[in-house]
């Protein structure tokens, strides 16, 4: 095989091929160091890599199969993250200039997981200043660029991270999803991505944004894969309180077995109401198929949502604005405009309101969770209900509807991080304007792997997850 037939496997196919010594994890290793030195320049997607130690990284997983130690099925997969997970003596900026040259002397826990994994950690990937941010943009360290067209956003804040696996430079990247971040690059690059359940997942030893409201998770080629990561990550994890005791199912188990009888919500209120025509057509076209798959498709009202969306808005900037305040006093020139827009509001709201949302949350969930799932297994619903706009039409200077603009995009994700639903990203086709558009499968708390299931069974009929741009 060439460098770039390997490339183009999903993680799961190559990480067979490993397993079975048909390749070898140098030569995977090898394919995606190729890639990113002759693409990662175009798309802007790679903060710092070592192509020395990632090949002795390689090596090593190399000679550990030929001695019977494999780890898993990602034994020797390169994959590359998000520049906000922290490994001690490695460079964590985070997208910024304040954090220019920061070293943490901690591995965070997803990096741990994935090492026990056996995967291979061979980059940081750009994101968006702080991650606080859904289009990509990044006027400090530069923007990421969309490989399938280099003028259209990535969406964010995991800019990097979606640019590079839809490039095929790496098999998988984790991001951080606080208001849609791993699902909005997944759609705007034709990805899958999961945002578990809050608490799956630990945050230890990643840059917080929002306590809240942060989640931890992949973005892959296909649903599989994202099942594969999250598999390894998920858990409990004494350093994050937050993180569940619950034990975490086999998320392969039963993944082919498709939706048969499965019940798909869809809301008529809230996420479809700005959905643009051309990102309607393939939606419908998508729900058809989930109709000649078997599954029984159930239009509903989700109850509280918009509270939900509200909610998510005010929690999100007075966390991230107690957390940026010193440096925001000190340093705020050292921000792009970008950020710094949307740092200031979060200086202005309540602390009757912030406690507001945070005590009515529960009962929030509560009213969801009953006019949702008592009828349904899962909702289905737009990630971002307009055409992938240019990154020049979504600059801060751009218009004086940017906030708006920003808005629109975030308008189907917020509301979920708020209510802390397990959410997978699917592709399902492409917009006039050559991007690609998907759909989210909402599910219940924890119930990743009817997600998974209902994802992967739509991927398997209809392969818009073989389609790669060219670069």
């Amino acid at each position: 095989m060439s460098g770039d037939e390997i490339a183009a496997l999903s993680l799961a196919d190559v990480g067979e091929k490993i397993a079975k010594k048909e390749i070898s994890s140098l030569e995977a290793t090898d394919a995606a160091l190729d890639r990113i030195e002759r693409y990662g320049e175009k798309l802007h997607a790679v903060v710092h890599c070592d192509q020395d130690a990632a090949r002795a990284s390689a090596r090593k997983a190399d000679e550990d199969l030929a001695s019977g130690n494999v780890r898993g099925p990602m034994h020797g997969v390169p994959l590359a993250h998000k520049d906000m997970y922290y490994r001690a003596g490695w460079t964590a900026a985070c997208g910024s200039n304040i954090l220019d040259g920061f070293v943490p002397d901690v591995t965070s826990t997803a990096i741990q997981r994935l090492d026990a994994a056996g995967a291979l950690d061979i980059a940081r990937l750009h994101m968006v200043e702080f991650a606080f941010g859904p289009t990509g943009h990044n006027e400090v360290v530069g923007t990421p660029r969309n490989p399938w067209n280099t003028d259209y956003i990535t969406g964010g804040s995991s800019s990097g991270s979606g640019a590079s696996v839809a490039g095929r430079l790496v098999y998988g990247a984790l991001g951080s999803d606080t208001g849609g971040s791993i699902r909005l690059p997944a759609q705007c690059c034709g990805l899958a991505g999961i945002k578990g359940t809050y608490g799956l997942v630990s945050r230890y030893g990643a840059m917080p944004l929002s306590y809240s409201l942060d989640h931890v998770g992949p973005l892959t080629r296909t649903v599989k894969d994202s099942a594969l990561i999250l598999q390894a990550i998920a858990g409990h994890d004494p350093n994050d309180p937050t993180t569940s005791y619950r034990e975490v199912p086999d998320y392969l188990d039963g993944i082919g077995d498709g939706v048969k009888g499965m019940r798909i919500g869809v809301p008529e209120n809230h996420c479809y109401d700005p959905v643009e025509d051309a990102v309607r057509e393939p939606l419908e076209a998508s729900l058809e198929v989930y109709r000649e798959l078997g599954a029984e498709i159930v239009p509903l009202h989700a109850e509280s949502i918009e509270a939900a969306n509200r909610f998510a808005n005010v929690v999100m900037a007075t966390e991230a604005a107690t957390y940026h305040s010193k440096w925001v006093r000190e340093r705020p020139d050292d921000y792009g405009a970008q950020t710094l827009s949307r740092l200031l509001p979060g200086f202005y709201y309540s602390a009757t309101r912030y406690i507001e949302g945070l005590n009515l949350r529960s009962k929030i969930l509560a009213d969801f969770c009953d006019s949702v799932f008592d009828k349904v297994d899962m909702l289905h619903a737009p990630v971002i209900p307009i055409e992938i706009p240019r990154i020049e039409e979504m600059d801060v200077g751009a218009k004086p509807g940017y906030m708006k603009s920003i808005a629109s995009i975030t308008h189907n994700t917020r509301a979920i991080n708020f209510l802390g639903l397990p959410t997978l990203s699917v592709p399902c086709g492409f917009t006039p304007n050559g991007l690609p558009t998907g759909f989210q499968l909402i599910g219940r708390p924890f119930d990743e792997k009817t997600l998974f299931r209902a994802g992967h069974a739509y991927e398997r009929e209809t392969l818009w997850c073989d389609k790669a741009p060219e670069i």
